[in-house]
């Protein structure tokens, strides 16, 4: 019989909950939080308190749109980080109440592992196409920029990350500064396709790691051009929005394409995914698909409900781990940051 794991996503300010048997999604249930766009922020203590409300409906719903009771569960897999620790910690809490409770085992996650490995989640009406191994996965998030060669589901390295800012960061940094709304991301892609993405130029950086990323430069950059032309016309930003918003993303998306082609061509590797948050960004999408089909890659975009938190990722992670008797101790804490990809 197929294993069935019940997986729990709380790393920042998504609640969720999903029930997955074999490889196939059952339910994936999400409860965002609105109490952080008046803010323009996550905010850790509201993050943590929301979660605490929400975790046991939204567990118990995806239970029931699952059709399969606790006592069906082979496995209880949870996010363990990185992400806000308060928020983790209602999520390993619950996991590790839930798991005692029945006499089910527990399984840590990592969660940058989760996005990467939610290509391999299929639907009940069909098998998703899956990357073979080796692949590599750029994973974009509001907290991560990072190239991956994915060897095995269990077996990453991390060939480049962000050494300050990540993607996701320059995004809602710069859109905060335009005035738009939180989160900034969803606003700035929908923008962009109604502006030049020529229209200004912005720094792009020059780091020492082959393969790694920055984009402080590319903010302050940004930061200066509206403060020197807001001097000239107090209008400047709400008559160039658009144009800005296109600019800005087109230089993102440059960014990170520049370091995956070399990466692709170093490591002669052809099947190429993305993963995160920012993977939802229609540009960098098309843009992924577009080299992908003038470089010969196999290309591997997740379906918009997997880009964001969700816990039929933490599943999918934990059926792997799970399968090779990887079963964590009760007395395992929730960290907010891991150095490598466990």
């Amino acid at each position: 019989m197929d294993i069935t794991i019940l997986g729990i996503e709380s790393s920042c300010d998504d609640t969720s909950a999903a029930v997955l048997r074999g490889t196939t999604l059952l339910s994936n249930v999400i409860a965002s939080q609105a109490v952080h766009v008046k803010y323009g922020g996550v905010i850790p203590e509201l993050a943590s308190r929301a979660h605490q409300q929400n975790i046991i409906p939204v567990v118990d719903t995806a239970l029931k749109d699952a059709r399969v009771s606790i006592d069906k569960i082979d496995a209880i897999a949870f996010t363990r980080g990185p992400g806000l620790l308060g928020s983790l910690l209602v999520g390993t809490s619950f996991a590790k109440g839930l798991a005692i409770a029945n006499k089910i085992p527990l399984v840590e996650v990592n969660h940058l592992q989760g996005h990467i490995l939610s290509h391999f989640v299929d639907l009940p009406d069909r098998e998703l196409p899956h990357p073979e191994f080796p692949f590599l996965c750029l994973l974009v998030s509001g907290g991560h920029t990072q190239i991956v060669k994915v060897n095995s589901p269990l077996e990453m390295e991390i060939i480049g990350s962000t050494i300050d800012d990540a993607a996701g960061e320059a995004f809602d940094k710069c859109a905060k500064v335009m005035g738009l709304p939180y989160p900034g991301g969803p606003v700035i892609d929908r923008l962009a396709k109604e502006g030049n993405p020529k229209a200004f130029t912005f720094a792009k950086p020059h780091v020492k790691g082959e393969f790694d990323y920055s984009f402080s430069g590319l903010k302050t950059s940004f930061l200066y051009t509206l403060r020197d032309a807001v001097k000239e016309d107090a209008d400047f930003v709400e008559k160039n929005k658009a144009d800005l918003c296109a600019s800005l993303q087109s230089t993102i998306i440059d960014i990170l394409l520049d370091k995956l082609i070399k990466a692709t061509k170093l490591l002669g590797i052809k099947d190429v995914a993305i993963a995160g948050g920012v993977s939802a960004n229609s540009g960098l999408r098309e843009a992924v698909a577009e080299a992908g089909r003038r470089r010969g890659w196999r290309t591997f975009i997740p379906e918009l409900k997997f880009t964001t938190d969700n816990a039929a990722m933490i599943a999918i992670s934990g059926y792997y781990r799970y399968k090779q008797g990887m079963i964590s101790d009760l007395g395992i804490s929730p960290v907010a940051r891991l150095e490598e990809i466990l």
